[in-house]
């Protein structure tokens, strides 16, 4: 499972690739073309043959897009991955923009020129998105012009196929709802949006909503493809049938007509003629949907993908899943944390460890009869000033030892057919420094604060975002990521729409998922993480308080280092919580080891000294 990506040097990437692109725009008569990270679907993961962002420049993050001029190039990351781009793309070619602070759409005001002809593939783009960059444009006085074809598809002369991984169904009890009975409701909610269809184009509702799974793209369990769902029941769906056995086509059959993705397009386009009223989601739908609908004479109605808040609000099976799935990797991860803490510093390597996880992974999954299917994103393995890149990548060119004096963070996940794990631990290798000691335990208030935080039925991540940072403000120190993504049931480990940000305005509901995942990173120096994923639980009234509040259930078992703690630094009611989740840990995940794992954990989770003065 484990990969590395290292494109610094390939003489392929960048220079030549640029100058191939720039002249097809000067054939066909364009100024420009923006290259972004995205697939039709929007999706974090995208296929190799969609990878036209890395291909192009080298970039291998999650997120960012590339503005390629006949005389200049520009790429654009945020704060995850300042320190990677660098790393990664040719900046003799590109020159690096924010993506927070300058996002294209700002970029394009002050840079285009009147007159300028920027192309665009418009399925690789949202329907908001694309009305931003147009408005932006008109102001510099320029013009988007959407293509018919990508020209990185035509000049990419070896581009992979389409994925074809085979799709499975996902069982009953581990789902808990019937797909038929997720169909009913979701035609229900598209017929309240005055719709008559509603197009899924993200494959994690497609999953979920047809329970489902697959594996197209990297480390989510995804089918790529298509569905078109009516209010009176009549759903199409649109994925290579070649990935279907005989039982999965008889299966899907019963809920929907099977159709070829090269029938997608005529499929809209037939019901745009017919007048159709068809629901697309502004955030997730591609421009080229808005187009074919209103362009044969149908009507778009804007709204949410029907599937995203059922999906993101999980049931009972769903989270007893999620439970059996943290106890699980919690043992793994305890096993790898006992073996690190043997090693001497100086012999591993942050590969090293990578794929000590897997093993671990492995063998506790198959021993407990529920196996690793697979990692659930790249493993962050950052030692030193490795640990400060936030979105860290490790390669064989940067994989680093563990040295003694440093900082080891390691952020990792499992894709488990019963739930979806991410949990960041950060360890010292030798004598920790008093400022390593000082920004820990300020994260770890931010975690605990979260942990412990009650709130009003319809508070939105947004509203809570600083509890996390409030340890660290204090004391002049901040992180340039947000403090929780929210997480599938064994879909995708990055999971929209509830976050916990200054951006996350969806109210957080009882059932959903999020991470809790403070950190601090010092350039050059260390990075600093601790995250457990959380469950939203449902409002209960507090003794002698006037409203119900909801709160959080700690999903994730495994100790959090305390010879990184100052005890000082933390009040009594947080230094309580961390000896009740300690033994938790403990009585949770120590019947899953033995031997020295068991000795290790039971030193690993005793309670710490209450220095605590408040």
């Amino acid at each position: 499972m484990f990969q590395t990506f290292d494109s610094a040097g390939d003489p392929a990437v960048g220079k030549p690739r640029v100058a191939l692109l720039r002249q097809w725009l000067a054939e066909n008569g364009l100024d420009g073309f923006l290259v972004p990270r995205a697939d039709e679907h929007q999706g974090e993961y995208v296929a190799d043959r969609s990878a036209r962002l890395k291909w192009l420049t080298g970039f291998s993050g999650s997120a960012g897009v590339a503005i390629v001029l006949r005389d200049r190039a520009f790429i654009f990351v945020d704060g995850r991955y300042t320190l990677q781009v660098r790393g990664e793309v040719d900046l003799s070619i590109f020159t690096v923009e924010s993506l927070i602070d300058n996002p294209p759409a700002s970029w394009i005001k002050d840079n285009l020129g009147k007159g300028a002809r920027l192309g665009f593939d418009p399925w690789l783009h949202t329907v908001g998105e694309i009305k931003a960059l147009k408005a932006s444009a008109e102001q510099s006085g320029a013009t988007l012009v959407p293509l018919d074809r990508n020209p990185i598809d035509i000049i990419w002369k070896d581009q992979p196929a389409p994925p074809r991984a085979p799709v499975e169904i996902h069982p009953q009890n581990l789902a808990g709802e019937l797909a038929k009975d997720k169909l009913a409701r979701l035609a229900g909610a598209i017929e309240k949006d005055g719709a008559t269809h509603a197009v899924l184009t993200d494959p994690s509702s497609i999953a979920w909503a047809f329970n489902i799974r697959g594996g197209d793209v990297p480390h989510t369990p995804l089918a790529l493809g298509f569905a078109i769902l009516a209010a009176d029941g009549k759903h199409q769906l649109f994925m290579d049938q070649r990935k279907f056995s005989r039982q999965v086509a008889a299966y899907l059959t019963q809920l929907a007509d099977l159709h070829d993705p090269g029938e997608f397009e005529a499929a809209i386009i037939e019901l745009a003629k017919g007048g159709a009223k068809i629901a697309l989601d502004p955030v997730l739908a591609a421009e080229k949907l808005r187009m074919l609908v209103e362009d044969n004479g149908g009507k778009v109605v804007l709204a949410a993908d029907p599937a995203r808040i059922p999906r993101a609000t999980k049931n009972q099976a769903e989270i007893a899943g999620s439970r059996a799935a943290h106890r699980r990797d919690g043992a793994a991860v305890a096993k790898l944390l006992c073996w690190l803490d043997r090693q001497k510093p100086g012999t591993l390597d942050e590969i090293d460890v990578v794929t000590k996880l897997e093993e671990v992974r492995r063998r506790t999954g198959e021993e407990t009869q529920m196996p690793l299917r697979d990692v659930s994103f790249d493993t962050i393995s950052g030692a030193g000033p490795n640990g400060a890149i936030m979105h860290y990548r490790v390669s064989r060119a940067t994989s680093r030892k563990l040295q003694s004096g440093e900082l080891f963070l390691l952020d990792s996940g499992g894709q488990y057919q019963d739930g979806t794990t991410d949990i960041t631990r950060t360890v010292p290798i030798g004598q920790p420094t008093e400022e390593m000691r000082e920004r820990f335990t300020l994260v770890l208030k931010g975690m605990i604060g979260i942990s412990t935080l009650r709130f009003p039925a319809g508070t939105r991540g947004s509203e809570i975002d600083a509890v996390a940072r409030m340890a660290l403000w204090k004391h002049g120190c901040d992180f340039a990521h947000g403090t929780g993504h929210g997480v599938g049931s064994y879909l995708a480990v990055h999971e929209g729409p509830q976050r916990i940000a200054r951006t996350g305005t969806e109210k957080l509901l009882a059932g959903m998922m999020l991470s809790n995942e403070p950190g601090y990173y010092k350039e050059g120096a260390y990075g600093i993480r601790i995250e457990n994923l959380i469950l939203v639980t449902p409002a209960e009234q507090i003794e002698g308080g006037d409203i119900a509040m909801q709160g959080f259930e700690t999903l994730t078992l495994a100790p959090i280092d305390k010879r990184l703690i100052r005890t000082d630094l933390l009040h009594r009611d947080e230094l309580q919580w961390l000896d009740r989740y300690h033994a938790w840990v403990l009585a949770e995940i120590g019947p899953m080891v033995d031997g020295e794992t068991l000795a290790w954990l039971e030193k690993a989770t005793a309670p710490l000294p209450h220095d605590a003065k408040i």
